[in-house]
């Protein structure tokens, strides 16, 4: 017996299309201007999926078809002599375009399936999709998941127009293998990324193709997304490589593989996170399209798993530990690539940030650890060892260095030496030739997990320098027990403070084990957060907004900070 329908998320996603598609409609002859190719693809399709869907308010509309004709007539204009699509930052980009193309050739089997009514349309859809076939065909990629976009494109433009030549092509690229680990992570570890990209792409390979193994990659990323879930509806970000690694990232862009993996293998768990990626409404224009074309999205979900609490997970690839309980949801992260690479690059997960802490409205956004030393940036672990259940130890060693007089035979009558970098700046040195001095600094870091936060010891060894344990809390309430300090930042020297919103709290306080006593609020040359001078030459930061209490002072210094949320 079948699955029935679900008609509220049908009548959901064709309202979704209808709020972009109806102004359109509206007028239909209006020429888009400075529309890019994506945009316009995108608003071709959710045209014609409204003017098919039954739900839609513009079913069967002949301005819905207007307004396509006219979007359709933008779209083949800004096509090149190569297929590829003018306009964006990547020129002649072929993934770019296979964007735009994966959208046409949607549109393509939307149109073919109305009747004659869509003739012309579906004729200018072909030619868009074909004289972009040998340019995707043909071109190359600059970033992991391109590929994957890339040979979707291809993949639905066989769908379409069967030529063997472009599955040659998708064979290609897949024999290079689909970058996952063996925790289920893509390798930009970018919650934006698998879900507007690499999950869509595999899917829909793996319906074409016939590629059981493309969609086992898929479940798998699903499977380990659960345990990146916040308490805020959105996906764990700090550990990615991508430009999402500095801002949250929404649950909702996940909805429709979720939704269409839970109703194809019955998993209660995935079930469960569709109905949380609908819980603040469907949004998405694309779903109507999605569900038109794999209807098994509009079937009935599956009845929900409860969720597992407490909830413990470490993602060894990522070293990124999260644990999950009633009163506190708390993540710990040490898998930057900088220590291991010694620069700012984009492509690496550069996030400072060490420790999330959320209690309801309470929300410890962001713990990131200052030091004054050479100018080399904060703290971000170069390993981390999980050293019991729930306790982790985050270590970095900084290194930097004085040189020596160059040996006899590497010296030049004319003074002049290559120009090279030492890792923290570039000078006509010839550094790696010059007997050197070097001075280090250890930090390490001891978390502990708990049901209703973490203990930290914070351990800093090494030379005299300043440092400055930065905690920013979400707006929304206020620190108590700190010195206000100006700004949006507080001092904490001695004895706890408590953030409250609403009725719950995230409690903080700071004990020196060993070293002098902490900073006061006169002292803002330590209470401060710095990037590090990767940022700082180039006029930039990566500093965070928000409520910001500061502890600081001056290492070798050991101290505890216990961490303790309630919830009202």
């Amino acid at each position: 017996m079948s699955t029935p329908l679900d008609h509220e998320f049908v009548r959901a996603a064709a309202r979704a299309a209808d709020r972009p598609a109806a102004p359109l409609a509206a007028a239909p002859d209006e020429e888009p201007a400075g529309v890019p190719h994506r945009a316009l693809a995108r608003r071709v399709k959710t045209l014609i999926a409204a003017y098919r869907s039954p739900d839609s308010a513009l079913h069967g509309s002949g301005q819905a078809l207007a307004a396509a004709t006219t979007q359709l007539r933008a779209l083949r204009a800004a096509q090149t002599d190569t297929g590829l699509f003018a306009g964006g930052d990547n020129v002649q980009s072929p993934p770019d375009s296979g964007f735009t193309v994966n959208d046409v050739c949607d549109a393509h089997v939307l149109a073919a399936g109305a009747g004659p009514e869509l003739r012309d349309v579906t004729a200018t859809l072909a030619e868009i999709a074909r004289a972009a076939s040998g340019s995707l065909l043909t071109g190359g990629v600059h970033t992991p998941n391109h590929r994957w976009e890339l040979c979707a494109a291809l993949a639905r433009l066989h769908r379409s127009f069967p030529d063997d030549r472009l599955l040659d092509r998708i064979e290609e690229w897949l024999a290079e293998g689909v970058d996952i680990d063996a925790e289920g992570l893509y390798s930009e570890r970018s919650a934006n990324y698998a879900a507007h990209v690499s999950n869509p792409s595999l899917l829909l390979l793996a319906d074409v193709l016939g590629r059981a193994d493309l969609l086992d990659a898929v479940e798998r990323n699903l499977a380990t997304t659960l345990d990146l879930i916040r308490p805020d509806g959105t996906v764990e970000t700090v550990h990615s490589r991508r430009q999402d690694q500095n801002r949250p990232f929404p649950l909702a862009p996940y909805l429709p593989h979720y939704r269409l993996l839970a109703i194809r293998t019955g998993r209660g768990d995935f079930s469960r996170a569709a109905r949380l990626a609908a819980a603040g409404g469907i949004d998405d224009p694309d779903l109507l399209a999605e569900a038109l074309l794999a209807p098994d999205l509009t079937r009935v979900l599956p009845a929900p798993d409860a969720e597992p609490l407490p909830r413990d997970r470490y993602l060894t690839t990522a070293r990124l530990a999260a644990r999950a309980s009633a009163t506190a949801h708390t993540v710990v992260y040490g898998g930057s690539d900088v220590p291991e690479h010694r620069r700012i690059r984009s492509g690496l997960a550069c996030n400072p940030t060490f420790l999330r802490l959320f209690a309801g409205d309470a929300v410890l956004d962001a713990v990131r650890l200052s030091r004054g030393f050479f100018d080399l940036g904060p703290f971000r672990a170069a390993e981390m060892q999980r050293s019991a259940a729930h306790r982790y130890r985050l270590t970095e060693t900084l290194t930097a260095a004085y040189y020596q007089p160059l040996p006899t035979d590497r010296r030049r009558d004319d003074g002049v030496y290559r120009l090279a970098d030492e890792g923290r700046f570039s000078a006509a040195m010839a550094f790696s030739d010059r007997p050197r001095d070097e001075v280090s600094h250890t930090t390490r870091i001891e978390v502990d997990l708990r049901e209703d936060g973490a203990d930290l010891r914070i351990d800093i060894s090494g030379p005299r320098v300043p440092w400055a344990l930065e905690l920013t809390f979400r707006p929304g309430g206020e620190p108590e027990g700190a010195v206000p300090v100006g700004d949006g930042r507080w001092c904490l020297a001695a004895g706890p403070m408590t953030y409250r919103a609403g009725g719950d709290e995230i409690r903080v306080e700071a004990v020196v084990e060993a070293g002098e006593p902490l900073a006061g609020p006169d002292r803002s040359d330590v209470l401060r957060y710095d990037p590090g001078q990767d940022y700082t030459v180039v006029g930039g930061t990566d500093a965070t907004t928000g409520n910001r209490v500061y502890i600081g002072g001056h290492g070798p210094q050991t101290l505890t900070v216990a961490l303790r949320a309630r919830r009202s």
